[in-house]
């Protein structure tokens, strides 16, 4: 997920964002020990989007 997007969404979307992201890091993570995942690098942009996602949302509460 890029800035961009993510300066669009609002806080409950946010939210709901990072719970999809991570049941999708869950998966990930399982594919990769079975040997299905075919772009290793899925994982890393997930947890990247789930950072962006969190400091956006830390951001909206301090503000």
């Amino acid at each position: 997920m890029k800035k961009k997007e993510v300066k669009k969404l609002t806080k409950d979307q946010a939210i709901k964002s990072i719970d999809k992201l991570k049941k999708d890091l869950f998966n990930f993570r399982f594919q990769k020990i079975n040997g299905q995942l075919t772009s290793p690098s899925k994982i890393n942009q997930t947890r990247k989007s789930i950072a962006r996602l969190k400091t956006f949302i830390e951001g909206k509460i301090n503000a």
